[in-house]
């Protein structure tokens, strides 16, 4: 825990939850955009460049890799995706949203009703899929935000209404800008 800083009770968390159920449905906004060049370390970028292979520009998601099963990166956990309102919450201050170790944090409702895998956002000139990879609390979450938040956003109400975030694939590589409108296409059929 940061000096200072105190980690929100459940019942805090809880009493959120009206706001975060208000994100927009079919059109939001990115809010902020964080590269991830090495371990531990956040880069908050106004523009950002999304690759169909290397995910977001700048971002060490490929060569950081994934520890299961064979330790590359895992294709359909590119570029994670945040509810803004739940890290606010959650994060207390804007200059701790980067903790949560998301790349694109959003206004817009990302739970599994309205976002279910093969959902594409629009996003600049760049399009992404949301995957079925789940996106769970961890320890580092905790260690930063405490076990309450890790226990609500890994709960029933927060894995349906996605409050950890979704994973994503970048299907068309484009340009994204802080501020840019997100719109929603739901999966093929």
């Amino acid at each position: 825990m940061l000096v200072g800083m105190r980690y929100l009770t459940r019942e805090e968390l809880d009493a959120g939850l009206d706001e975060i159920r208000r994100s927009p449905s079919d059109a939001g906004t990115l809010e902020l955009i964080v590269r991830r060049p090495h371990v531990g370390e956040r880069e908050a970028v106004d523009e950002a460049e999304l690759d169909v292979v290397s995910g977001l520009v700048g971002d060490n998601w490929l060569a950081r890799g994934y520890p299961k099963p064979h330790g590359r990166a895992h294709p359909d956990m590119q570029v994670t995706l945040t509810n803004a309102r739940a890290v606010a919450l959650v994060a207390q201050s804007p200059d701790r949203w980067a903790l949560a170790g998301d790349q694109l944090y959003v206004d817009l409702d990302l739970g599994g009703e309205n976002l279910p895998p093969g959902s594409r956002l629009s996003i600049g000139s760049a399009v992404l899929e949301i995957t079925a990879e789940p996106h769970n609390g961890c320890a580092k979450f905790a260690e930063r935000f405490g076990i309450d938040a890790v226990r609500w956003v890994n709960s029933p109400a927060g894995k349906a209404l996605h409050l950890r975030g979704v994973n994503s694939k970048v299907v068309v590589a484009g340009t994204i800008h802080r501020g840019d409108v997100i719109t929603t296409s739901p999966p093929a059929a």
